[in-house]
């Protein structure tokens, strides 16, 4: 992180708080509360849990007139977000937009690019109203992965070959806006994470597997992608999913991804003996004796 954006960031006292699904957009609230920064949080009905939003100044919007919390943000002297938490993408006529949300679209298109176009074109549309978008390591830096083995258990030469092929699938397609994760087994591509997300794309290739050597998942940001904006992500649970599919590992992109309540994850690795490893893709996969 450059001087002058960590001077930025020590400016902030308060935050908007764009908060998806799942665990981490309380963690983040709970830090910023710590750290005496005030948040004011934007949550999604039906998407957001309750437990993110307790205790917290905030407002619930349809995920389709989330324009609406523009006015309350500025109204607080708000201008800096943080956007953090799955949000499951609706077809546009699930969405039911309001006139802000069909002037976006009518701009950037809905269907035209993937979730990574979608975000940034939404980061535009956002500094074009005065906000500014921050990452959630700008603040919580630790979540971010570490390089090399996290835990006791070290990746087979297997493995890591099946993660070499990984990170070769994943470079290809994730230029074109598709996907952050592979399932890869014995050089074979059982799967690409799809729209319904790291759990249920883990549940789903399991099942692929054939006789020997366990598949291995790769979760890599995409070449193009902006950082500030959906990190991959794992926790608990999807070290969950890799144990009860039976894979023996997970790599992910080390300092572009976040790992989720390390201690436990770590703990529950350990225990069914599956490897965590950190990886800088472009090194990995340049050099094949690392």
């Amino acid at each position: 992180m450059s001087a002058s954006k960590k001077s930025q960031l020590k400016k902030i006292t308060r935050l908007g708080v764009i908060a998806g699904g799942g665990d981490m957009p309380r963690q983040l609230i709970d830090h910023c509360s710590e750290q005496g920064i005030e948040c004011f949080v934007v949550g999604f009905k039906g998407q957001t849990k309750e437990e993110t939003i307790e205790g917290v100044d905030h407002m619930l919007v349809a995920l389709g007139s989330a324009s609406k919390a523009f006015a309350p943000l500025k109204d607080r002297d708000i201008h800096d977000l943080v956007m953090i938490g799955n949000i499951r993408r609706p077809s546009f006529k699930d969405l039911k937009p309001n006139f802000k949300t069909i002037e976006f679209f009518a701009k950037e298109g809905f269907s035209a690019f993937g979730d990574d176009g979608l975000l940034k074109g939404l980061r535009r549309f956002l500094a074009k109203e005065g906000f500014e978008i921050h990452g959630m390591q700008d603040f919580m830096p630790d979540l971010l992965a570490p390089e090399g083995d996290i835990g006791t258990v070290k990746p087979s030469q297997a493995d890591m070959d099946d993660i070499r092929r990984g990170i070769d699938v994943l470079q290809h397609i994730g230029s074109l806006d598709i996907g952050q994760a592979v399932i890869v087994q014995q050089g074979h591509v059982l799967g690409v994470e799809g729209a319904e997300g790291t759990d249920e794309f883990i549940q789903r290739c399991g099942p692929l597997q054939r006789k020997g050597k366990p598949a291995v998942l790769v979760k890599l940001c995409k070449p193009q992608q902006d950082q500030s904006l959906d990190l991959p992500t794992i926790g608990p649970q999807t070290i969950d999913n890799i144990i009860s599919a039976g894979f023996s590992g997970v790599a992910v992109h080390a300092g572009s991804s976040f790992i989720y309540d390390l201690d436990k994850v770590v703990v529950k690795a350990n225990k069914a003996n599956i490897f965590i490893t950190g990886i800088d893709a472009e090194v990995f996969k340049g050099n094949p004796d690392e």
